[in-house]
């Protein structure tokens, strides 16, 4: 099953193996999608005027909005946006220009701009905003508008962030296995 992926100038998205992606999906340009990774309802991924890198066993949830910032002179690189191996991004997500590591968990209606960095092993709780530039260092939990450290994670939430990942990877297999569009 695979939503409505288009190319863009010529460059289309690259989906590696197991990949689910829903149908009310939108994928342009110049996407790459891990294995066994998923993109689920109403989700729109743009890699038109920068690239988007998403890893393995990651997963991009309902209404969710992954976009990149452009080359100008003022920035000669602009700004990708560049997502790690086991990521859960929550419903509701902004992600634009930023780089997140491996095994983080992207609360709901987060929103995550140009130029930030998010290390390995992180938590960002719901609402929270990360502003342009911003380090959120690993192993912490990261709350509020703008987001500040608010404490080390538990070995718990360690051992969540990659199990979390994993629930996705058994329910986009389900999904794979058992959904069907009816006309």
């Amino acid at each position: 099953m695979s939503g409505d992926i288009r190319s863009y100038r010529g460059i289309e998205p690259q989906l590696g193996e197991h990949v689910y992606v829903d149908q009310s999906a939108v994928i342009v340009g110049d996407v790459q999608l891990g294995e066994h990774s998923s993109v689920w309802p109403l989700v729109a991924i743009r890699g038109d005027v920068n690239f988007v890198r998403i890893g393995a066993r990651t997963n991009v949830q309902d209404n969710s909005v992954l976009h990149v910032s452009r080359i100008s002179e003022g920035n000669p690189d602009g700004h990708p946006l560049l997502i790690g191996d086991d990521v859960t991004v929550g419903h509701h997500v902004m992600l634009h220009g930023c780089s997140i590591g491996n095994r983080v968990l992207i609360g709901m209606s987060a929103v995550i701009m140009d130029g930030a960095v998010v290390e390995d092993d992180v938590i960002i709780g719901a609402g929270s905003l990360v502003p342009p530039g911003k380090t959120l260092k690993s192993g912490y939990l990261y709350v509020g508008s703008p987001v500040k450290e608010a404490r080390p994670l538990s070995q718990a939430e360690r051992n969540f962030l990659p199990q979390s990942a994993n629930n996705y990877v058994q329910l986009k297999e389900d999904y794979l296995l058992h959904v069907q569009q009816i006309s």
